[in-house]
């Protein structure tokens, strides 16, 4: 590290700390909603990188007015051990796009449903290798229904649950007796 007069090549941009993220150019009053809504869509979910934060349907609202910005994040369940990271990784790509003090906003009521995943979001589950949740988040699962799920590999429906928690809680364990593949399956909530 240089000592007061010596001879340092760095420009100012090298030695910004680290809360100096923003890049000097960063122009965010020009952005739109939709300019944040398709930079939200880059931010993917840490557990499922496959999938994007609005996929997922965590993103509730974006609240823009020019000069302040927050974004309305509710998470999938209550004690997801991803909501905090999930929450800096939305303001951390936000300040890079030269937001400077973004308002993440948790979002409880409604609480978050499957049914808030997007088309496109349980197609790239299935991609994934996960079976995306099947049906609505009804309740008929507690009245001892039997799920039918489809396994994301194969697509034979002749499959198993190995355990009611798979990778995460909010996934449970299936095999598929087609393929003999183990696989996660997101389960309606």
């Amino acid at each position: 590290m240089p000592q007061h007069g010596d001879s340092d090549s760095r420009s100012a941009v090298d030695i910004l700390i680290a809360s100096d993220r923003v890049p000097a150019n960063a122009r965010p009053d020009l952005l739109t909603e939709d300019d944040i809504w398709a930079l939200l869509e880059e931010v993917k979910d840490p557990e499922v990188p496959a999938v994007s934060v609005v996929e997922l349907g965590i993103v509730r609202a974006v609240h823009w007015d020019g000069k302040e910005l927050s974004i309305d994040v509710t998470p999938t369940y209550s004690g997801c051990p991803a909501t905090e990271l999930i929450e800096e990784l939305i303001a951390e790509a936000l300040r890079a796009a030269g937001f400077r003090d973004p308002k993440i906003n948790q979002v409880l009521t409604p609480a978050w449903t499957t049914d808030w995943i997007t088309d496109e979001g349980k197609e790239k589950l299935r991609a994934f290798g996960i079976a995306p949740p099947e049906g609505s988040s009804s309740k008929m699962s507690l009245l001892g229904e039997p799920e039918v799920i489809a396994c994301p590999h194969c697509g034979s429906k002749d499959t198993e649950r190995v355990s009611e928690f798979g990778s995460t809680a909010c996934k449970a364990l299936y095999r598929c007796k087609e393929c003999l593949e183990p696989f996660d399956y997101f389960k309606c909530i």
